[in-house]
This record gives C-alpha cells, structure tokens and sequence, in this order.
C-alpha cells in the first residue's frame, strides 16, 4: 500500500483511539479509514488496467496457528473473499496453512487486514465473559464466527461503495469499475483452478456456542483501517 494512504490511515486511526474522542467521532473515523482502503483497492484495479505490470497477480501462504485455528481461517477467507482474493485452506499439523491468491494490491490488504483484526479479535475475546454455564471453548468459536461474519459483510459494503462512487472517463479507454473487478475476480478463479483443479468445497460449520452475537457486535465496531503489514505467523488467540 502507498506510503501516502498508509499515513492518512494511521492519522485517522490514531485520532479513533484518542481516549478524548467521542464514540461517534471514533466511529466516523474508522469509516473513512475503511473507505481509504477500499477506494485505494478500486483506483489499483483502474491502473492494472491500463499497466497491467503494475499489479500482477500472484500467490501468498499464510499460517494460521493453534488455538481456534479452524475459526481464525473463517475470518480470513472472509476477508479474502471481500477483497476479490480467493483462499484454500490446508491442514498443517495443530493449524492450517491458507493459500492465497489475487492480485498483489488486493493480497497486501486482506494481509493487513487480517493481521489487525486478529490482535482485534484477541483483545475482544479477552474482555468478553464466558457466560455461566457455556464451555468456553464453544463459546469462543462462535464468538468468532460471528465477529467473522461482520467483518466480512462491512468489508463488501465498503468494496461496493468504492466502486459505485469510482468514475472512469469515456477518452482513458478503460472499461467500467464493475467490469475491472468483474474480469480481476474471474481471473484469480482461473488461477485457483489451475493449481487446485480438485478442489472441494467445505461443509457449513455446526457451533453450539452461544457468542455469535456479541462477535457480531465487536466485529461491526472492529476498526477496518489496519495500523502495519507484517507477513508470516499471525498473532495467536489465547485460550483453550
């Protein structure tokens, strides 16, 4: 990501998390964060289209680490998914190993994304109470899923807003915003296809914990911004 939006996205995160900033002064600015985000992922994809050497697309491996390391692959195959990438998850001893793919812009974010919303996710479990009589472990699971879903579904609303607002003129030769990304996602299929022409889908998940919901409330407050691209391990959730 430019170094440009980069900045503007820590300055507005830095004065979300300022203890002196109101709740609706810091969920202001976590939108515009989000919105830079998205924005920058639509202006990347105008400009492949005319430099197509300026953002190939390619492949990525991260490791995802025990504990809850099935559930922390839902929340990033959920990124993954809004963000035009594609993911296959394969077990790696105690986690899994997910294979990325996209185009380099699209993978640095759901990189970046996922590496903040992990340590998000890490602090919201912490200061969440597992309720009187829920076995810890469901409940987390579900918290995640739910907080997973949120995620998720704000991503795709910021992604479409970007691309609704994108406007290309007729004499660049470019074609529409919708048939840029239309072609880019087609294209990370085919090369999902042609590495893993095999590929079976997963079942849905059955989780009897009772923390979907108030997931699904952290994760409709989780700051989308990202404050740092770091590549490798994720942080790991604590707990059993």
């Amino acid at each position: 990501m430019s170094d440009a939006i980069l900045s503007k996205v820590r300055k507005l995160l830095a004065k979300a998390e300022d203890p002196a900033c109101t709740p609706a002064e810091a969920e202001a600015f976590t939108a515009k964060a989000t919105e830079l985000i998205a924005r920058y992922g639509v202006d990347r994809a105008l400009l492949a289209a005319r430099e197509p050497t300026s953002d190939p697309i390619g492949d990525r491996v991260i490791d995802v680490v025990a504990p809850y390391a099935l559930d922390k692959t839902g929340l990033l195959a959920g990124i993954a998914d809004a963000l035009r990438c594609r993911s296959v998850r394969r077990r790696d001893g105690s986690g899994f190993a997910v294979h990325l793919f996209g185009f380099a812009s699209d993978l640095e974010r759901v990189e970046l994304l996922f590496t903040s919303l992990l340590v998000q996710a890490a602090h919201g479990i912490a200061g969440t109470p597992v309720p009187s009589g829920e076995h810890p472990a469901a409940f987390r699971r579900s918290w995640l899923a739910g907080f997973a879903a949120a995620v998720a579904h704000r991503l795709r609303a910021a992604e479409a807003a970007a691309a609704d607002s994108a406007g290309t003129a007729p004499s660049t030769g470019v074609p529409s915003v919708a048939l840029v990304l239309a072609d880019r996602s087609d294209r990370v299929d085919r090369r999902v296809a042609e590495v893993y022409p095999r590929l079976r889908t997963a079942g849905p998940r059955r989780l009897l914990g009772r923390g979907l919901g108030l997931g699904a409330a952290a994760g409709r407050r989780a700051d989308l911004g990202g404050t740092g691209l770091r590549t490798g391990r994720a942080t790991p959730l604590t707990g059993g």
